[in-house]
């Protein structure tokens, strides 16, 4: 069995499903996503999948692909069709192709599947073509029985920055979660929002095996308050907190504008050698010597 994955309920490795995740926006989700997956793959070698599910589509601009109309793109995980059963929306004008809605990137190993706004109008298509009541788990299943689904290390999820059908069907398909936490006053109160939508999916709808990863603390100045609030989360999460704390990189901005990921803009720079730390500490926790917390 591949050592980075887990065994699923019938003894298949699965891939670290992990999702980026903060019902507030503009915590750094994703920066991290892009990054992570970009040095996970090409200076790691792992087979990664980076999936956007937030409709605003930044992740596919930064890791420089088209988004605005791709042939195939993240909305298609969230019908039938990828499993090549059933119906979708109208509003889905190609025919259905079974498989995952993958775009190559010019990375190695490296595949993405892109959003857009249609990802928004999701609430509205939940009855569309389904027979089950409750839609929230057709991620799960997108990720767990659509050929080809299985074949990647790691998973990583671009999650929205609001709480809603999308967000619960990303806590109910992660194995793990990521959470960026900005060092702001509110940062702490939406980060136990967080919290209790996690105990609650794993109450009501049984992913008791989701576990928190990662608590990174993100956008640092060397201020009163940032320290405070940083001295909070290590006092909250003392073994989930990241040893790497995120501050403002003038470079990884950069990159992002040229649809580019940091490694290739300025291997260098302080932005570049802050992300590969934390792509490193996310593969070493997923090590069961290095005893991650449930």
């Amino acid at each position: 069995m591949n050592a980075l994955k887990e065994a699923g309920p019938e003894g298949v490795p699965i891939p670290r499903r992990i999702a980026f995740i903060n019902e507030k926006g503009g915590s750094g989700k994703t920066t991290l996503v892009s990054n992570v997956a970009v040095y996970l793959a090409w200076r790691r070698g792992r087979r990664v999948l980076a999936i956007d599910m937030d409709p605003q589509g930044q992740l596919g601009k930064v890791l420089g692909l088209e988004v605005r109309r791709p042939r195939r793109s993240a909305i298609e995980l969230l019908v039938d069709s990828v499993l090549g059963e059933g119906p979708r929306p109208e509003s889905l004008d190609a025919p259905p192709e079974p498989g995952l809605p993958i775009v190559a990137t010019r990375f190695p190993n490296l595949d993405a599947i892109v959003s857009n706004k249609s990802l928004a109008l999701f609430p509205s298509w939940t009855g569309a073509g389904a027979e089950e009541s409750d839609p929230t788990g057709r991620l799960a299943r997108s990720l767990t029985e659509t050929p080809g689904a299985l074949d990647y290390d790691f998973v990583l999820i671009d999650a929205p920055p609001s709480f809603g059908p999308l967000t619960l069907n990303i806590l109910r398909a992660a194995n793990e979660l990521v959470v960026p936490v900005p060092l702001t006053y509110l940062a702490m109160d939406g980060c136990a929002e967080l919290m209790r939508s996690v105990d609650m999916v794993r109450q009501r709808y049984g992913n008791e095996d989701l576990r928190l990863t990662m608590v990174i603390p993100t956008f640092y100045r060397r201020t009163r308050l940032a320290n405070e609030i940083l001295e909070k989360l290590k006092q909250r999460f003392p073994k989930e907190i990241a040893h790497t704390v995120v501050g403002f990189h003038v470079r990884i901005d950069e990159a992002q504008s040229r649809g580019q990921s940091v490694f290739e803009h300025a291997p260098s720079d302080r932005g570049a050698k802050v992300m590969a730390a934390l792509a490193e500490e996310l593969e070493a926790r997923g090590r069961p010597e290095f005893g991650a917390a449930p």
